[in-house]
């Protein structure tokens, strides 16, 4: 065998390992949404949680979580939140856009904070709580009555919905947060109990001006933090429409004021002529120890868009894709993968 053959076979089965191993997306079977994504330190894995999708007019009551140890392998772990069962005494269904933190308490040991928004039959509005668990699959044991309502948002902001939950640490001070808001992003400080929030801090984060087809605030806030700078994400426009994309801003503090640069603001976007449709309302993950980031979201599956077997936006797949920075510190766009 000559050595262009040698090379050539060589260079064959690299591609054929290289494609093993290349990420597949969408990463979870069947609908699901809103993904939130966590690494454990306690197990040392991977999970995501997601909104379950498919329902007309977003109408799932149920919250899964899948496992995986490399990023590419997912294990189904079940339904670990049933809103319209016993699971949460205070709602009938809705069960929307989740977000979960660790913590490792004095003792050593770790607790799993889920926050989630869904539906109150008494007040008619989507409200926030929380379920705990001693592990990230459960089984959780939820508040028996809601943290966020619609009397919880900063002075002066009116409409909108308590939904689109996030939770964030603080790695400089230690401290935790919650952001919220549909149509408005709100911010606040929890106390230690996790399960509340301390009302002199509200603030209202909205981030201002914009269009949509630029940064014009719509829901899905999520913080993260990497040198020195304190990231803020959201989506913009509504789940179906062809501006739905991510945007971010920077600020020097967990609670804002928030500051946009328009020649670095967008994130994610759609390419349709690639079938990729819906792209956002992501969450961010870093491995541990590494200035290595993804971005995890959901998009919508090509055969329920604009005139296909549903309405746009509720039959929506989970994503991954790398994440990246440039020397200044701006978000390059991340190009969304098949």
């Amino acid at each position: 065998m000559n050595m262009f053959k040698k090379t050539c076979i060589l260079v064959s089965s690299l591609f054929t390992v290289l494609c093993m191993y290349a990420q597949k997306n969408p990463i979870l079977p069947g609908f699901h949404a809103d993904p939130e994504v966590l690494y454990s330190e306690q197990t040392n894995q991977y999970y995501i949680y997601s909104t379950t999708d498919g329902y007309p007019g977003w109408g799932g009551w149920t919250f899964s979580v899948f496992s995986s140890k490399d990023l590419k392998t997912w294990k189904d772990e079940g339904v670990m939140l049933d809103v319209k069962g016993d699971d949460v005494p205070w709602a009938d269904g809705y069960a929307w856009a989740p977000c979960i933190i660790e913590r490792k308490q004095a003792d050593g040991k770790y607790k799993y904070y889920f926050y989630f928004s869904a539906n109150n039959p008494v007040s008619k509005r989507k409200e926030i709580s929380c379920a705990i668990s001693d592990s990230p699959t459960g089984p959780f044991k939820a508040l028996d009555h809601s943290i966020i309502t619609d009397k919880d948002r900063p002075a002066g902001l009116k409409g909108g919905q308590a939904i689109d939950v996030d939770v964030f640490q603080d790695p400089v001070s230690g401290k935790y947060y919650l952001y919220w808001g549909n149509g408005f992003m709100a911010g606040a400080e929890l106390n230690d109990d996790m399960v509340s929030i301390k009302p002199e801090t509200k603030v209202n984060l909205t981030p201002k001006g914009g269009t949509l087809s630029t940064w014009a605030y719509r829901e899905g806030a999520y913080v993260f933090y990497r040198n020195g700078k304190y990231y803020f994400l959201w989506s913009v426009d509504d789940t179906g429409s062809p501006n739905y994309h991510v945007c971010y801003a920077t600020a020097s503090s967990p609670l804002g004021p928030l500051n946009i640069d328009p020649d670095h603001c967008n994130v994610l976007r759609q390419l349709p002529g690639k079938e990729i449709y819906g792209t956002a309302h992501n969450s961010i993950l870093q491995v541990p120890g590494k200035d290595k980031w993804y971005i995890v979201y959901h998009r919508i599956n090509k055969d329920f868009v604009n005139g296909g077997k549903g309405v746009p936006g509720t039959h929506r797949e989970v994503c991954i894709d790398r994440m990246c920075f440039d020397k200044q510190g701006h978000i390059k766009p991340v190009k969304p993968t098949r």
